[in-house]
């Protein structure tokens, strides 16, 4: 019993020991984040309320059909709903009907209200998309910039590592008479100030952890890491394809762009509806009805006559027609038709907005790539000049020949040199990764 025991617990040690080491890749990271969004969940239901709209929309076509039952008691002088004589008596009576009636025809108002409850349900599930993809390039950015954090803490420990060896060499060189002690000094403060750009690095990783642990309504800040991967630049091809033809690409399947056609179809529906009501509504019914009285009697033997044959005897049919035209409404309906069209030029006006947006998002995003992956090749040049300028700096110190400020100068500009190539690498990656996605690329680092 105790080896079961003891096996046991040894599995659910590993079992939680591996879920506390998981890894989050990136299209881990965005699958998670639209599967438990919050924004994700309500927009679906949205989408589900669009549905039950539309089912709506079907069922006012069909007939309806509806059945009563009454029953009441009068005591003196009453109306025998039977016979319609008057009686002075104590009448129990029950009736039932049952009616069913239909709209044959209302200015076709019926049918553009399925089409526009169709169309409203194509909305929502546009809109739904659509926040899918702002959620991935969100989830993306907090993504890379996790990223960004840890190799800038990487190179923030590096850099530590050689200025201890600094601080090493500089000692002997202090106790050998080549420098002064105030180099000493100077080198033992240059460290105390990397120590503290790790610390503040590790706080910047926890605060980009918690963004996107938040963005994936992960709480269990503590234990959530992403994948330890390094990432190079990603070769890609999209620059070889102009903005315009990015655009003209985008404007085919963005759902925001989608989102703005339903709009303005949505308005043109509406407005067909408005317009259906300066026509006739034709209606037909059909209704069924019977009653019982307890003072119902056989007129040749005087017996009541039972409840089943009242109903039988008793029962009728009836049915007919209406039309319901609409002459003069205090012009409601003159200006449901106005509100209608005014609806449609401003859905013309936000899809026009919508695409030019678009057209400005993907030209910006396209600019943002060359100038961003130029400062990155400006960055990547700064940091070999400085480096080769640290090496030089470095030779004089270790001989005399520079002071420990100007070295301790010379090394801060390598590691602002570093950190910029960090940076820019993020920020065109991101940039990059932008355009594709307009270009319909799905969001990936591989």
């Amino acid at each position: 019993m105790k080896v079961k025991i003891t096996g046991l617990l040894l599995l659910f040690s590993v079992v939680i020991g591996t879920a506390q080491q998981k890894k989050w890749t990136l299209q881990e990271c965005v699958a998670y984040a639209i599967k438990n969004n919050l924004t994700v969940e309500q927009y679906q239901l949205d989408l589900e309320n669009a549905k039950i709209d539309k089912s709506d929309a079907i069922g006012a076509l069909l007939p309806n059909l509806n059945g009563s039952i009454s029953a009441s008691a009068n005591t003196g002088l009453a109306l025998d709903p039977t016979t319609n004589n008057l009686v002075s008596a104590t009448i129990f009576s029950a009736s039932g009907n049952m009616t069913s009636s239909v709209t044959l025809f209302d200015g076709l108002r019926n049918f553009n209200r399925i089409e526009r409850a169709k169309l409203n349900s194509i909305a929502n599930q546009y809109r739904l998309d659509d926040i899918k993809d702002d959620i991935k390039l969100n989830v993306a950015n907090a993504y890379l910039q996790v990223l960004s954090n840890k190799e800038s803490l990487k190179v923030f420990k590096a850099q530590l590592a050689v200025t201890e060896q600094d601080l090493k060499r500089t000692k002997e060189l202090v106790e050998s008479g080549v420098v002064a002690r105030g180099d000493l000094l100077e080198i033992e403060a240059t460290a105390a100030g990397q120590e503290q750009q790790i610390i503040n690095a590790q706080n910047l990783i926890l605060i980009s952890k918690l963004n996107l642990a938040q963005l994936l309504s992960i709480t269990d800040y503590e234990s959530f890491e992403i994948a330890e991967e390094e990432f190079d630049i990603p070769p890609s091809d999209i620059l070889n394809n102009s903005a315009k033809v990015i655009f003209n690409t985008a404007l085919t399947f963005r759902n925001d762009i989608k989102l703005a056609m339903s709009g303005l179809e949505l308005a043109q529906k509406d407005l067909e509806i408005a317009k259906g009501e300066k026509y006739p509504t034709v209606g037909a019914f059909i209704n069924y009805n019977t009653r019982y009285s307890d003072q119902n009697n056989d007129p040749f033997t005087g017996e009541a006559i039972p409840f089943k044959d009242q109903l039988y005897i008793n029962d009728g049919i009836s049915y007919g027609a209406q039309m319901n035209i609409p002459i003069f409404n205090g012009w409601s309906v003159r200006n449901n038709i106005k509100r209608s069209q005014i609806s449609v030029d401003l859905a013309q006006i936000e899809y026009e907005r919508t695409k030019l947006q678009l057209e400005t998002d993907v030209n910006q995003a396209y600019v943002d790539v060359t100038s961003f992956y130029k400062a990155y090749e400006a960055a990547q040049k700064t940091l070999e000049a400085r480096s080769l300028a640290y090496q030089y700096s470095k030779e004089r110190f270790d001989v005399g020949l520079m002071n420990s400020f100007d070295f301790s100068q010379a090394q801060a500009r390598v590691d602002n040199a570093e950190a910029e190539v960090i940076r820019t690498k993020y920020d065109y990656i991101f940039r990059l990764k932008i355009l594709e996605f307009y270009f319909g690329i799905p969001i990936s680092l591989e």
